[in-house]
């Protein structure tokens, strides 16, 4: 189904950005061996508010 209302592409474009920055920094964090600092500390919060995003902005 095609979205045609313009904010709500917006929102979905901040959701997947957000989602995706947090899934990079998870991924770094673990390559880096900092996963406890920046995997759960930075990367993990970053998920949630893609998810808080989607559930507030997007009934």
């Amino acid at each position: 189904m095609p979205i045609d209302w313009l904010p709500d592409r917006g929102i979905r474009r901040a959701i997947l950005a957000v989602g995706a920055a947090g899934l990079t920094v998870i991924a770094t964090g673990a390559l880096l061996k900092a996963l406890w600092l920046l995997g759960l500390g930075l990367g993990v919060w970053a998920v949630i508010a893609a998810m808080v995003i989607e559930l507030v902005c997007r009934p």
